[in-house]
């Protein structure tokens, strides 16, 4: 019974496959076709694709469907290997985790992205009040010259126009600075909104005021820096440790010990592999959290 579903495994494996590559190879092919066709001129090759550009198709939809999609892909060739169906099941369990990575690693990208646009633009707008523009028109002038506080890099969206309309009509500029600081890495607008506010109800000096704002938010950016690259050997370790169950397949396969057919196709083995993916999770997530308690601090 366990060889007929590890052979019906395989096989359907081997038609998902199969029929992916047959798709993506053909829609490639005939879009090139019709490319060279309503262009007026050309040479059509006849054939199956080349494997070249059915290479370059899975890159292109991987790099759409995002990279989570690999561990699907890498459960159906250990399923192959092993003839089994655990690694399927366990790869496409693999991809919403992996999915949620990389969105948190995405929102910490543009986090760190905002906090650099809003030191920019406390610069770019320091030096415009200190030659001598307005208020309003510094902050669109600064604005223009950050390419909108960071322009697509920035991510401010419709919080960025509302500021830039509130300074162009005389609206209520830190009501809209402290709006846009709500967003993540954008924190540092509530020091330039509480600047203006001083600014504009009491006559004091926006410039030093933004000065010593941007020297802050860059003092508190460095200490962020620092301790990132201090906590590189805990993030090390962690991956290290997550890479340790592959690395040992890997060495037994050397030896010829056949670890794939132990840990799927016995009992020993599925109770072997059930707690080390148990200890495996444990062991991450508790290194996971190490991290992220050092970073919050």
């Amino acid at each position: 019974m366990t060889e007929v579903i590890g052979e019906t495994s395989v096989g359907a494996a081997l038609l998902c496959i199969g029929a992916m590559v047959w798709l993506l190879g053909g829609r490639h092919y005939g879009v090139r076709k019709a490319r060279l066709l309503l262009a007026g001129g050309g040479v059509v090759a006849t054939g199956p694709p080349a494997p070249e550009q059915v290479l370059a198709e899975l890159r292109r939809w991987g790099s759409r469907l995002g990279a989570e999609w690999w561990a699907l892909a890498a459960g159906l060739v250990i399923a192959l290997l092993g003839s089994s169906v655990i690694p399927v099941v366990a790869g496409a369990a693999g991809v919403p985790v992996l999915r949620r990575v990389r969105l948190a690693r995405r929102a910490r990208c543009d986090r760190e992205r905002r906090a650099d646009a809003v030191i920019a633009l406390c610069g770019v707008l320091a030096g415009e009040v200190r030659a001598g523009r307005q208020p309003g028109a510094a902050l669109l002038r600064a604005a223009r010259d950050c390419g909108g506080f960071g322009g697509e890099s920035g991510g401010f969206g419709d919080a960025q126009a509302a500021v830039v309309a509130a300074a162009r009509f005389g609206g209520d500029v830190p009501g809209a600075l402290a709006a846009a600081a709500r967003q993540p890495g954008a924190e540092g607008l509530l020091g330039l909104a509480a600047c203006w506010q001083v600014a504009v109800d009491q006559g004091a000096g926006l410039a030093a005021g933004l000065d010593r704002l941007e020297g802050a938010l860059r003092a508190e950016r460095d200490q962020r820096g620092d301790l990132r690259a201090q906590l590189a050997g805990a993030r090390a370790t962690a991956v290290l440790l997550a890479a340790l169950p592959a690395l040992g397949l890997l060495l037994g396969a050397a030896m010829g010990a056949d670890p794939l057919r132990v840990l799927l196709h016995s009992a020993a083995g599925l109770g072997c592999l059930a707690a080390g993916a148990v200890f495996e999770g444990a062991g991450v997530w508790w290194a996971v959290w190490i991290v992220r308690k050092a970073e919050a601090l």
